[in-house]
């Protein structure tokens, strides 16, 4: 019997009625967790999730991982069907993890069987045969894992990744759900700040740095690039990860412009590095997946100002906050985090298994996109940078090609509800579900 023919045995097994008692035993609950760095419309995909599985006629129960993939394996689950349908609509504009999420990566089930164990445990003990976690690379590896649970231990999962990324470095999808709003925060951030340094810059500040996330890709950085509509305009400057950071080609290109304007503006990459591969800011350290932390580039290079050229300088790590700047989302982005966990639940009905929800880029004026499936298998652990041809020839801009394909992500402003002055976030009851083990998983 071949794979596929098994795989499909498995698939209807699972969704045939179970009757007990004269009752249909046929749905069962769902697993949703949310991992990596969260997005300003993460929340929006669980919104798309449960949403969709109320609706649906395979879940009973979407139970959310406490913490992430950390809480199936200490049973540490949270019952959203206690949630409001408000509530749950509210979750479309409110950024940070509702759920909270965690950066924990599983070990190979050769060497680290005990953990998947664990998992089907929680798993049986709570009927849950569907599996939906929300993150980025790192976290659709740990979605292929546990898609195999079928096949490696013998219990029937059915693992949908659902998208989601600032960093924008998922491959086979247009662009990955939270990289359009923080495009926009980066493209208006910059051009106010612009404002700002090019009225104080005759008797102060010359030179403004602004670090942006993106520690192997340049997306990011490459979006400040769209608040320049002529010439003169900032940034003056965009360093790159894609390209080799050649210190007097940089210091040159900022005298330059504060002789042509009087002031320059930089935005720069947290992942920029030297000719030997080691980032301008590195920290000396690494996170639970390995990639190293950076220390912060913007001081570095306003060092190399200060001492090179001596201009004033000032500069800026927007960190958490181009992440979680919600009040200035993309309504494209939110739209599309929104589709891509409401697709996620789809596929699940459909019997899928091991595959991402990816956004199709049909056209791009207007900016038409559909959704289409990708194999976890060819997702997991890729990391897709910007094109050449979205570099400027002399590596310190973008193209027409770039502006192209950057500008239909950050179109529109969603509503956001305001009270006080404030916007509004949802408030959920984050229920726990009653523990059913009696033994404690060392994390």
């Amino acid at each position: 019997m071949t794979t596929n023919a098994l795989r499909g045995i498995i698939v209807a097994v699972f969704h045939s009625p179970i009757i007990a008692n004269g009752v249909s035993m046929a749905r069962k609950n769902a697993f949703y967790a949310q991992s990596g760095g969260v997005t300003s419309v993460i929340n929006a995909s669980a919104a798309g999730v449960i949403e969709a599985a109320r609706n649906s006629d395979i879940i009973d129960k979407v139970y959310a991982g406490r913490n992430g993939i950390i809480g199936a394996l200490t049973e540490d689950l949270i019952d959203t069907s206690l949630e409001s349908a408000e509530s749950i609509a509210a979750l479309k504009h409110t950024p940070g993890g509702a759920f909270g999420s965690c950066r924990y990566k599983l070990g190979d089930v050769e060497t680290n069987r005990r953990q998947y164990e664990r998992l089907i445990e929680v798993f049986k003990a709570h009927n849950i045969g569907y599996f939906f976690y929300n993150g980025g690379g790192d976290s659709a590896d740990t979605c292929l894992k546990v898609s195999q649970l079928s096949e490696t231990l013998g219990y029937p999962i059915q693992a949908i990744h659902v998208p989601k990324t600032v960093d924008n470095d998922l491959p086979f999808t247009d662009c990955s759900p939270g990289f359009g709003s923080v495009a926009k925060y980066t493209a208006v951030s910059i051009k106010e700040a612009a404002l700002d340094v090019a009225s104080m810059c005759a008797t102060s500040t010359k030179v403004f740095i602004m670090e942006v996330m993106g520690r192997h890709a340049g997306w990011i950085a490459a979006a400040a690039g769209l608040a320049k509509d002529k010439p003169e305009a900032a940034p003056h400057i965009i360093i790159f990860p894609e390209r080799v950071f050649d210190k007097e080609a940089f210091l040159k290109k900022v005298d330059q412009c504060v002789a042509d304007y009087g002031y320059c503006v930089v935005a720069v990459s947290e992942g920029a590095r030297y000719a030997d591969g080691s980032f301008l800011a590195d920290a000396g350290s690494v996170d639970a997946f390995g990639h190293k932390q950076l220390g912060g580039v913007a001081p570095v290079l306003a060092q190399m100002v200060r001492d090179e050229l001596g201009h004033k300088y000032h500069w800026a790590v927007p960190d958490y906050l181009q992440r979680a700047g919600r009040h200035i989302a993309s309504a494209t982005d939110v739209e599309q985090a929104y589709a891509v966990g409401k697709a996620a639940v789809e596929f699940a009905a459909a019997g899928k298994n091991a595959v991402m929800p990816a956004i199709k880029r049909q056209q791009d004026k207007p900016y038409v996109w559909t959704i289409e499936e990708a194999p976890l298998a060819e997702v997991a652990n890729v990391e897709v940078g910007m094109p050449d041809n979205f570099i400027s020839e002399d590596g310190f801009g973008i193209t027409e090609a770039a502006r192209t394909y950057l500008a239909p992500l950050i179109m529109g402003e969603p509503d956001t509800p305001f009270k006080d002055g404030l916007p509004v976030h949802a408030e959920l009851k984050l229920v726990a579900v009653e523990k059913k083990l009696n033994d404690h998983f060392e994390i």
